[in-house]
C-alpha cells in the first residue's frame, strides 16, 4: 500500500488507541502531536535544500619511515615469549561461582498481571479484538482499565520521578551519570557533561509492596474461569 494514501478506519482505530498511550508516556511527542494540530507542515513535507560545501583538498604528502630491522626482530621476540601462571583450584572455582548464572523467577510478574486483571480487566481488554467497536466504546474501556492499573500501580509501588526538574527545563549531566536512569538522545558527541532539555523526567520504583505468594505456580492463573451453575 503506498505511503501516502489514508489508512483504512479499523487501522485508524489501532493508530489511535496506540497514539493514545504513547503520548501519555511521551512528553516530546504529545508537544509534536499539538504543532501538527496546530498547523506545522511535517518534517516530510518540508522540501530540503541543497547545500554544497567545497572542502579543499590537501596536498598527500608521503612520509617514508625506515625502522632498524633489529627493532623488528625485538618486537617479535617480545610477542612470542609466553608466560605461564599458575593459579590455586580455589580461585578457579570462586571464578565460577561468580559466572553461575541465576534462573529468573517470574512469579512477581504473573502476580503483577493477576493484580491487573482483577481490578483493571487488563488481560480481557488486551486480548479482545477492538476493530468492530466505535472510538466512544474503546474510549470508555480505556477509562475502566486505566482507573483499575492506577489502583494496582498506587497500593503495591511508590514510584518517583527519576529527575526532579519540571519537564522542558534545561539540566546538564555531569559525567558520570547513571546511564541506566537517564537515556541521551539527539546529537549525542564526546564524553559528559552533557547540557539539554529534558524532554520526560522518569519513573523509578522506591518500593515494592506485592503480597507474599503461598503459591507461585497458582500465579500463572492470571483470571480464573468461570462457571455459573
Amino acid at each position: 500500500m503506498p505511503s501516502n494514501q489514508p489508512p483504512s478506519f479499523f487501522s485508524r482505530i489501532a493508530i489511535a488507541i496506540g497514539s493514545f498511550f504513547a503520548i501519555l508516556g511521551d512528553g516530546r511527542l504529545a508537544a509534536d502531536v499539538r504543532r501538527v494540530r496546530a498547523g506545522e507542515a511535517l518534517a516530510a513535507d518540508v522540501q530540503p535544500t541543497e547545500v554544497r560545501v567545497e572542502v579543499p583538498v590537501e596536498k598527500v604528502v608521503e612520509v617514508r619511515v625506515e625502522v632498524p630491522v633489529e627493532k623488528i626482530v625485538e618486537k617479535i621476540v617480545e610477542k612470542t615469549v609466553e608466560k605461564r601462571v599458575e593459579v590455586p583450584v580455589e580461585k578457579l572455582v570462586e571464578k565460577l561461582v561468580e559466572k553461575t548464572i541465576e534462573v529468573p523467577n517470574h512469579a512477581a510478574a504473573l502476580q503483577l498481571l493477576g493484580l491487573m486483571q482483577r481490578e483493571a480487566r487488563f488481560v480481557d481488554f488486551i486480548q479482545e479484538d477492538v476493530a468492530p467497536y466505535t472510538d466512544a466504546e474503546i474510549g470508555a474501556a480505556a477509562r475502566v482499565v486505566h482507573e483499575g492499573c492506577r489502583k494496582v500501580l498506587r497500593e503495591h509501588f511508590a514510584i518517583a520521578p527519576v529527575r526532579s526538574e519540571a519537564e522542558g527545563a534545561r539540566i546538564t549531566l555531569e559525567a558520570g551519570f547513571d546511564a541506566a536512569a537517564v537515556r541521551v538522545t539527539g546529537n549525542v558527541v564526546g564524553q559528559a557533561p552533557f547540557t539539554g532539555t529534558l524532554g520526560h523526567r522518569g519513573w523509578q520504583v522506591t518500593e515494592v509492596k506485592l503480597p507474599q505468594l503461598t503459591d507461585s505456580q497458582a500465579a500463572k492463573v492470571l483470571a480464573q474461569a468461570e462457571v455459573e451453575l
